[in-house]
């Protein structure tokens, strides 16, 4: 009977360390990834828990706030009074955060080429504010400064 005891509890183990799995290989599954994804959704604390996470890692943080950013610019589209009051608060968190600031104003800039009603109020906007035109004049001769570094890496060669 001991005998027994000891190859139940021998096989128990060896059962219960094969069935452990790292969280990759867990979430490298599509039906269990879309399982735990859905359990957070639909439980109030764990969404909250998770909300947390994104916010405390960096790409969680610039992923929420491309969403963030892409819905607060269809309303202000839609409402110029609204644009008006958010303007200093976007140009703030642009400022805190470079990273943002050009990922924004690169997507404004691809949405701006295929809009000529956008292109053509944002060119007004820079006229209107002197520091977002500061902002686009450093940023063109940034990108100038980056083509004459790769025209010299090519000559070099």
């Amino acid at each position: 009977m001991k005998t027994l005891q000891k190859f139940v509890f021998a096989f128990g183990l060896v059962g219960l360390l094969y069935s452990c799995q790292s969280t990759n290989q867990v979430l490298s599954k599509s039906e269990k990834r879309t399982g735990i994804m859905n359990t957070i959704a639909n439980d109030e604390i764990m969404s909250k828990e998770m909300m947390g996470a994104l916010m405390n890692s960096k790409n969680g943080k610039m992923m929420m706030m491309k969403e963030h950013h892409v819905t607060m610019m269809e309303k202000m589209k839609e409402n110029p009074e609204m644009m008006k009051s958010m303007m200093p608060e976007m140009m703030k968190m642009m400022k805190d955060n470079p990273d943002m600031m050009k990922g924004m104003m690169k997507g404004m800039m691809e949405k701006a080429k295929n809009d000529d009603a956008m292109m053509f109020d944002m060119c007004k906007s820079m006229m209107d504010n002197p520091e977002m035109m500061k902002m686009m004049e450093k940023m063109k001769a940034e990108k100038m400064d980056m083509s004459k570094m790769k025209g010299m890496d090519k000559k070099s060669k």
